[in-house]
């Protein structure tokens, strides 16, 4: 065992599990005050679920066995026959139950991800069944697909160093479909920020996160884990200042929320390529992930009528579709060994990037897919929408019965006769009457 990596290792993935509750900040603070805590809640709680599902199902259907190159077997199912010591997993000398944990924190912030894009209008018993049947039938399958020695796409060469495909295009569409199944929200408008403050901690949360997420994708103490924490930070600035710079020409000032979204993006274009390129691919790729997704959620979006409440897909989906192609582009051997093939830009021609375009290509197919049969079925058994009546007073009270703070709560708590104060006018203006 290395102590080194070992060491490494458990800090990367304390550091992913970190990112699930800094999403919960960010998503909560962007939603309006009447789903606050429906918002968090949506997010943190998949810190349980999905850990429970991991342990029983997740892990066997993903690295143990093969069927197909699809999906894996059961035969870990509960980790039964699964050697906590072993260091079977990985060549960097780190404990197989090590590596279980680690990617076990990818199987929370995955499905938290597409949380943006439904706030305020699924009812919390259709989320938390669909997160079940989405994580055995969609995430598990794409996991193995790419990254587990007997997968499709792993025999292929597909590069994907974090999760491009795995997490942020799996999450993105998967957003995009259940946005168009439930529709839009009542009242179809952006919804007014609850508390920026969150939002910028949540953003910073994320991005301190994402080094583990990053960084420990190489499995130890390296020059590749140097590599995607350097490209990390560079492909992120450059997509933070590219969005503000935008913003800037288009609207004439900055904004928080910009700012942070670009963030966002940066980091999720960066992720499949971050342990493949060089620093100046990844100044490339921010900018790159940025332009696009800004691109979407402020011109393609509004025409296409999509309602992703907090753009789930504009940024998750579509800069994760930039950073995998931009991989087939950018990568090249002097940064990794583990490249077969460089990128188009280093001289391998158009095969690594035929790769990443077929390999994107299926995920979007594939989880675009599923999902929507997995919504037309589970409709039939589990209402997916809150009622309109439920959808205006807020699914914090409507759902759970709680507000994010007394304010919201005293505003529908209130007696009547201050919601109809009109109708009782007359009365209020008689009672007021001093004597002569």
């Amino acid at each position: 065992m290395s102590l080194a990596s070992t060491s490494f290792m458990i800090l990367s993935s304390i550091l992913v599990l970190f990112m699930t509750p800094g999403l919960a900040f960010f998503y909560g603070g962007l939603v309006s005050k009447r789903n606050v805590v429906n918002t968090m809640l949506s997010v943190f709680f998949i810190c349980g679920l999905a850990v429970l599902l991991w342990f029983m199902v997740g892990y066997s259907l993903s690295f143990s066995g093969d069927h197909f190159g699809v999906i894996g077997n059961l035969k870990m199912a509960f980790h039964q026959h699964f050697d906590m010591s072993a260091m079977t997993a990985t060549t960097t000398k780190i404990p197989d139950g090590l590596f279980s944990i680690f990617e076990m924190m990818f199987a929370i912030i995955t499905p938290a991800l597409f949380v943006g894009a439904i706030v305020g209008r699924m009812k919390f018993n259709f989320l938390f069944i669909f997160l079940i049947i989405w994580s055995i039938l969609i995430y598990y399958p794409m996991v193995h697909l790419v990254w587990s020695a007997g997968g499709i796409f792993y025999k292929m060469g597909a590069l994907d160093f974090a999760g491009g495909t795995v997490v942020h295009i799996d999450a993105g569409i998967t957003a995009l479909v259940l946005s168009i199944f439930l529709g839009h929200r009542v009242d179809y408008k952006e919804p007014e920020h609850y508390n920026l403050p969150w939002v910028m901690l949540g953003t910073t949360i994320l991005w301190i996160g994402w080094y583990g997420f990053n960084a420990g994708s190489a499995f130890g103490v390296s020059g590749v884990a140097v590599q995607a924490t350097f490209t990390t930070t560079i492909a992120t600035a450059s997509a933070m200042i590219t969005w503000m710079l935008i913003d800037m020409v288009r609207k004439g000032k900055p904004s928080l929320v910009g700012v942070c979204t670009g963030t966002l993006c940066g980091l999720v274009a960066i992720t499949p390529a971050c342990g493949f390129v060089t620093l100046t691919g990844a100044f490339w790729i921010g900018i790159a992930g940025t332009c696009v997704s800004y691109f979407f959620v402020n011109f393609l979006k509004p025409r296409l009528k999509v309602d992703d409440t907090l753009d789930a897909f504009g940024c998750h989906g579509v800069s994760g579709i930039v950073g995998s192609l931009a991989t087939g582009l950018f990568a090249t051997k002097s940064v990794n060994s583990a490249v077969a093939h460089n990128g188009l830009f280093y001289g391998g021609g158009f095969h690594q990037f035929g790769v990443q375009l077929a390999v994107t290509a299926f995920t979007i197919v594939f989880v675009a897919i599923m999902v929507s049969v997995i919504v037309m079925i589970m409709k039939v058994f589990v209402p997916m929408r809150v009622s309109e009546k439920e959808e205006r007073l807020g699914l914090d009270l409507g759902e759970h019965g709680e507000s994010a703070d007394y304010v919201v709560a005293d505003q529908y708590n209130r007696k009547d006769v201050d919601i109809f104060r009109k109708e009782f006018a007359g009365q209020l203006a008689n009672l007021n009457k001093r004597p002569d």
